[in-house]
């Protein structure tokens, strides 16, 4: 008979265990990499559940997609520069990690980190866009522990609508508030997109800072909009708490770029190729121009389409003290394809939905006399954005 020494049953033993080891992390790697996002919690059909239970299954269902971000920045002050931390909320899109949040949560951060549940990863910016506030980041996180929020339509809503948030305002946790919707088609002046964005939904659900970023839900548990501002009792959006006027970015805003923000990085977005000032009164007079309302056209860039058209700037000179004077009116933009501009919103206004490449009719106060001429729109510069 064949007799096996000590030596050997504890070779054996180790052996063993090696393999089993190798086997376990072998499996840990192939279900991290091709398990599912967690499936979310069912949802009862809100016309026949309480309000009471839709609340609950909401959060249940819908809180373990929405974190906590937490992002480090310099700030300059009189003593120097020195670290200060920012946070705000974000919705998980997919397995990958893709994480929906406001532009100016992430905005000038060197360092992200973000929080799901108890855990917390590390994350890096993956696109941004400035105008409509909004910017993607990916976490790098175990691909098994992520539940993705699903994505609505901001078609079709009602004022008097229920709507419930979910973030994490003063930095408490995935807290759930519960309102209606109060407004539609709002203009919501936007600090950080440096423009007034439409189409906001205005809610009285409870918005605080720390839930910009966080989904905005209907009754079924779907994002109905991006929680992004507040209108605070001084009469500015932004503020230190709720007044019951709250904003959210309309969910089908953030359908349309979120993919390309993945991809690119960023929305190319169509830019005449010159500076422009608004035209006031006092520079009508001044110059004795026929026209009060229009945009001074001020440096023309090499290589954009304002430099191919042959826009004219105007003369800009140095004060004695340093400041600038106007010297010599150039070209004034009076429209673009008809649409009348005053500010560098309404020129904005009057680009969007328009395409780098794509040719507009620029009417212009050229020397006394209103002319119309063809522009090649350029791909406006990164940081131009």
């Amino acid at each position: 008979m064949y007799r096996v020494s000590a030596k050997q049953l504890m070779g054996l033993a180790l052996f063993s265990a090696l393999l089993t080891a190798a086997i376990i992390a072998c499996a840990q790697k192939a279900f991290d990499r091709r398990s599912p996002a967690i499936e979310p919690v069912a949802i009862a059909d809100p016309s026949v559940a309480t309000d009471e239970q839709n609340n609950i299954e909401i959060y249940r269902a819908v809180s373990p997609g929405v974190v906590n971000i937490t992002s480090q920045v310099y700030q300059r002050s009189f003593w120097g520069v020195y670290p200060a931390q920012g946070s705000g909320s974000g919705s998980i899109l997919d397995q990958d990690g893709h994480i929906l949040t406001n532009y100016h949560v992430i905005q000038g951060s060197t360092q992200l980190e973000v929080q799901i549940e108890n855990d917390k990863y590390p994350a890096h910016i993956v696109g941004t866009d400035r105008d409509n506030d909004l910017a993607v980041i990916q976490v790098d996180a175990p691909k098994h522990g992520l539940t993705a929020v699903r994505l609505g339509t901001s078609q079709g809503l009602q004022v008097g609508q229920k709507v419930l948030a979910i973030g994490n305002p003063f930095g408490l946790q995935r807290t759930l508030t519960t309102g209606i919707i109060s407004g539609l088609e709002r203009p919501l002046h936007d600090s950080a997109a440096r423009r007034t964005i439409p189409g906001a939904i205005q809610t009285d659900a409870s918005i605080n800072p720390g839930n910009s970023g966080g989904p905005l839900l209907n009754s079924r548990g779907e994002v109905i909009g991006i929680n992004t501002a507040i209108y605070s009792a001084n009469g500015t959006e932004g503020g230190a708490g709720s007044i019951g006027i709250g904003f959210a970015i309309p969910v089908d805003t953030a359908r349309k770029i979120v993919p390309t923000l993945i991809s690119r990085g960023y929305i190319a977005r169509p830019w005449l190729g010159a500076s422009t000032y608004p035209l006031n009164f006092n520079i009508a007079r001044a110059f004795r121009l026929p026209v009060q309302e229009g945009l001074i056209v001020g440096d023309v860039y090499r290589g954009s389409g304002a430099a191919a058209a042959g826009l004219r700037g105007a003369v800009i000179g140095q004060s004695f003290w340093g400041g600038a004077n106007l010297e010599q009116v150039g070209d004034i933009i009076l429209t673009i394809d008809g649409q009348k501009v005053t500010d560098n919103e309404g020129l904005q206004n009057a680009l969007e939905g328009k395409r780098p490449g794509q040719t507009v009719q620029v009417s212009l106060l050229r020397a006394g006399r209103q002319v119309t001429i063809p522009l090649r729109l350029s791909e406006r510069p990164q940081q131009e954005g």
